[in-house]
């Protein structure tokens, strides 16, 4: 069964989460260390992180890091380091959402629910998006750029379907914002959209040839490509590889 994993060496503040989100409905794993943590995400189905930055046997930025080596499994920060640089540098380790503290349990389970609806979504989902080279498979959450398998975090996973959903479309900050950050009113860096857009960016790029996504200056950004809908082939493995 697919699982959340809590990483947050408070042991009040783990305890208090990985409850609620239980009573919830959702089935929890925790853990109090970096090592720990490893450990129950090899040997678990785990569909979301939710990690603290510092702990006393490690970091939760390389721990992301490393995740990321391998997975694209959703990835949200839970931190008092809330200075904009920490922030940004928590993007940019892969994660995919950011929650300073102190900061409300009914926020985070609202922001649970949601990346939770959009897994649900996309697994039920079993259509092909094909667009110049790249190709996304809703079943198996997989993307491939000239038939070869490419590595996204969820956040570029998801920026890259709402642009297929609405290409040759300008996206304005605030759209994107609202539709893939599932804004709630909560802080987040000026820095956030490009930044990621970027990484999204030069992960489908074709070199210098081939660009889909384009800047338009004070406009917003826009998917260039054609989409094309089709069928998946591929049997459902229930891998979050």
């Amino acid at each position: 069964m697919a699982k959340i994993l809590v990483l947050e060496d408070d042991e009040s503040l783990n305890r208090g989460i990985s409850l609620k989100l239980t009573k919830e409905g959702y089935d929890v794993v925790s853990a109090a260390g970096v090592s720990e943590a490893f450990d129950l995400f090899n040997e678990n189905e785990i569909v979301l992180v939710i990690s603290d930055i510092t702990m006393e046997d490690g970091n939760g930025l390389e721990f992301c890091r490393e995740l990321r080596q391998k997975s694209s499994v959703y990835i949200i920060f839970l931190t008092a380091l809330d200075q904009e640089v920490d922030i940004v540098n928590g993007y940019d380790a892969g994660a995919d959402d950011y929650i300073t503290k102190p900061f409300s349990l009914m926020v985070l389970i609202s922001k649970v629910n949601a990346l939770m609806r959009r897994i649900g979504q996309r697994e039920g989902g079993e259509s092909v998006l094909s667009s110049g080279g790249i190709r996304v498979d809703c079943r198996e959450m997989k993307v491939y750029k000239d038939g070869e398998e490419i590595l996204l975090s969820k956040r570029e996973l998801q920026l890259l379907l709402y642009f297929l959903e609405n290409p040759k479309q300008i996206l304005t900050k605030e759209q994107i914002l609202e539709s893939v950050w599932d804004v709630d009113g909560q802080f987040v860096d000026d820095n956030t959209v490009p930044v990621t857009i970027s990484r999204l960016k030069k992960k489908t790029a074709k070199g210098e040839s081939v660009e889909y996504i384009k800047n338009v200056r004070g406009m917003g950004y826009i998917w260039m490509a054609e989409v094309v809908t089709g069928i998946s082939s591929i049997s459902k493995s229930g891998s979050r590889e």
